[in-house]
C-alpha cells in the first residue's frame, strides 16, 4: 500500500493547489490512501465543514488536525460529520474523534491524531493516550499512521521510538518546515520529524513575510494575512506492507505550482 501524507494545508492557496494537483499525484504515484493535516485550512486557522469537504472531494481520505482545530466553532460540524480528526489527547469531553479506522482498497487503515505538550498548551499526555487505545486499534487494522502535531523535535522523536514496531508510521506536523531525518525505526515504523506544509513557500509559515517581520521588530499586534506566491505541496510517500503493517520505505516529496 502506498500512502501519501500531506503537510499542513494553509488556507485557500493551499486548498486550491491541492484540488488542482492531487488527482494527478494520486495517478502518477499510484497512491492508495491520502492523509492530510487540515488544521490551518480555513483562513489559516482551524477548519470548517465546507473547507473539509473541499479537501475530501479532491482525494483526501483522512484529515488530521492540531492545536488550532477548535478555534472556529464551525469545526464541530466537520469533526462530527466528516472524516476529520482532532488530537486524541484532548480527552473524552472534547467533541470529535482522536482516531479513525477506514477500509481503503480492502485494507483497514487506522489514523491516530496526537498533540504535543512541550512549548504548547496543557493537555493530556500523548504517550499515555495512545498507549491506552493502541491494542484496540491494532486488533482492527494492520496499517496505522500517527500524526504527532508538536513543537519540540525531541518530543516527536521520543514518540517515534515509543511507537517503534507498533505502528506503520509516526509523522510530525505543526512547524510547517520539512525535516531531512526520514527513517525506518526498528525496521518497521516510518518516521519524520516534520513533513512540511501545503501553501505559499514565499512566506513565513504560509503568512505574508513582511507582516511577520513587522511583528518581530515592533512586538505590536499585526494581522497575519495569508501569502499566495510560490505555492507548494510538501509531504511524504510511505510504502507499507498491508499484511503486516511494516513500512518498507519513506520518501519526501514536494510539488511546486507552475507560474
Amino acid at each position: 500500500m502506498k500512502v501519501l501524507f500531506i503537510g499542513d494545508i494553509v488556507g485557500g492557496p493551499g486548498r486550491n493547489y491541492l484540488k488542482e494537483r492531487l488527482p494527478q499525484i494520486r495517478k502518477e504515484e499510484s497512491i492508495d490512501c491520502v492523509i492530510a493535516n487540515g488544521e490551518n485550512s480555513a483562513g489559516g486557522s482551524s477548519i470548517t465543514f465546507q473547507t473539509a469537504k473541499e479537501i475530501i472531494d479532491c482525494g483526501v481520505d483522512f484529515i488530521t488536525s492540531g492545536d488550532h482545530i477548535f478555534k472556529k466553532k464551525e469545526s464541530k460540524e466537520a469533526l462530527e460529520k466528516l472524516d476529520v480528526l482532532r488530537p486524541l489527547n484532548y480527552g473524552n469531553l472534547a467533541y470529535g474523534r482522536g482516531y479513525l479506522i477506514k477500509e481503503i482498497k480492502n485494507v483497514n487503515v487506522g489514523v491516530i491524531n496526537l498533540l504535543g505538550r512541550v512549548f504548547m498548551q496543557p493537555i493530556d499526555c500523548p504517550f499515555k493516550s495512545v498507549r491506552d487505545i493502541l491494542d484496540e486499534i491494532r486488533s482492527k487494522a494492520k496499517v496505522i499512521v500517527v500524526d504527532i502535531h508538536a513543537e519540540a523535535t525531541s518530543e516527536k522523536l521520543a514518540l517515534g521510538y515509543f511507537l517503534g514496531g507498533k505502528v506503520s508510521a509516526v509523522i510530525g506536523t505543526h512547524t510547517h518546515i520539512p525535516t531531512a531525518d526520514e527513517r525506518i525505526i526498528d525496521g518497521f515504523t516510518a518516521y519524520i520529524t516534520d513533513v512540511g506544509m501545503t501553501g505559499s513557500f514565499d512566506s513565513i509559515l504560509g503568512r505574508e513575510k513582511y507582516r511577520i517581520i513587522e511583528r518581530f521588530i515592533t512586538n505590536l499586534p499585526v494581522r497575519f494575512n495569508l501569502a499566495e506566491e510560490d505555492v507548494r505541496i510538501q509531504g511524504v510517500i510511505l510504502e507499507i506492507d498491508s499484511l503486516t503493517g511494516r513500512s518498507l520505505n519513506i520518501k519526501r516529496v514536494e510539488y511546486k505550482k507552475e507560474v
